[in-house]
């Protein structure tokens, strides 16, 4: 992860926390609908690894939503 966008990356992460939660998902359960550790979903709603755009892709299909939603950082 490029520390230069590590604010993008802790926005990113809360929209899809914010996401999980608004669809009643655990950490736990987001991963397995994802083929994932759950400590992989925390460590990117903490901002603390990089994620792929497949995985982004895949996030926003499973709720539903179009993609830019995760994208779009309130002030």
């Amino acid at each position: 992860m490029n520390k230069k966008h590590k604010d993008k990356y802790i926005m990113l992460g809360l929209n899809i926390a914010y996401y999980r939660k608004l669809n009643g998902f655990t950490q736990e359960k987001l991963a397995e609908k994802l083929d994932m550790d759950r400590t992989t979903i925390s460590k990117i709603e903490l901002a603390t690894c990089g994620v792929s755009l497949d995985v982004i892709f895949e996030i926003a299909d499973l709720f539903e939503i179009p993609v830019e939603k995760l994208f779009f950082f309130r002030d």
